[in-house]
């Protein structure tokens, strides 16, 4: 498998259309059609099914999507990292969840790439279970996330812990006394689908099973700015929220009949990992 035919096949799998993707990648559409059916050779599988106007993955297809997208990003990072030791004398990747960013790393960071100008530093943003397997396959070199790394080579210690509150603007809320577990149900909640481990499977038990959430996004920071503009509820981390909450521009709005645990994030690296320990102050 060469390179140039999973990045088609990835741009393929976006696009769902093959004259699109020729035109993205500024190739002949027989470019794009050959470099498609190689990759079906070699895997023995069907990638696509043509449908009406484009085409779709089939599920050997999106099987596949997931390893080419490391194989991709396996590559592009030994690309950046050569790059990078031609001109720094180290280099760190470091991966984390927003929330956690933007609940107080960026004060570690800060510091650690004004003070180590020897290092060249990458910061990528994703989701806890994606980096913790970019982290396995030696993409990042560390992972701030809600999720432990229990595996045999590497280090997962507890981070820091964070209070999750239940946030709405002052004219929006209309549970000034407390809100119980019915009531939250039935408003207009702002649903994010990131994983805070145990906290978020406390999140979405508190609405029935395969509950219609009206609004979804899967980025925590994004959420601060709908609540603000009074559009909904929804639950963040104190940290992240804390200026509009200090500012009086949200408020927090107190359960009644049911409890709410803490947000714990972790960190995970390779076990000898100077530069990881020096980042995390070890």
């Amino acid at each position: 498998m060469n390179s140039e035919g999973i990045r088609t096949f990835i741009m393929l799998s976006k696009l769902k259309n093959f004259t699109r993707t020729a035109e993205r990648m500024y190739v002949a559409q027989s470019t794009v059609t050959n470099r498609i059916a190689e990759l079906e050779n070699e895997t023995g599988k069907k990638l696509f099914v043509r449908r009406q106007g484009g085409v779709e993955l089939t599920e050997e297809g999106k099987l596949f999507l997931s390893y080419a997208q490391r194989i991709y990003e396996l590559e592009e990072s030994f690309v950046r990292e050569v790059n990078a030791a031609a001109r720094y004398e180290k280099a760190l990747r470091v991966g984390a969840i927003n929330a956690a960013y933007e609940s107080g790393l960026y004060p570690l960071f800060r510091d650690f790439f004004q003070n180590r100008t020897d290092v060249s530093l990458k910061i990528v943003l994703g989701h806890s279970v994606d980096l913790l397997q970019m982290l396995q396959d030696s993409i990042i070199d560390v992972a701030f996330c809600y999720l432990p790394l229990k595996k045999s080579g590497f280090i997962s210690r507890r981070f820091a812990a964070d209070k999750l509150v239940l946030l709405a603007a002052p004219a929006r809320n209309e549970f000034k006394k407390g809100i119980r577990k019915a009531e939250l149900a039935d408003c207009e909640y702002l649903m994010c689908n990131f994983a805070f481990g145990e906290a978020g499977e406390f999140v979405r038990s508190l609405f029935p099973p395969r509950h219609a959430f009206r609004f979804e996004i899967d980025n925590s920071g994004k959420v601060a700015q709908f609540l603000l503009d009074g559009v909904g509820y929804s639950f963040l981390p104190y940290k992240m929220a804390e200026k509009d909450i200090s500012a009086g521009r949200l408020e927090i709005i107190r359960p009644l009949d049911f409890s709410v645990p803490e947000i714990v994030s972790y960190c995970s690296y390779r076990k000898g990992n100077a530069l990881a320990e020096a980042l995390i102050g070890r």
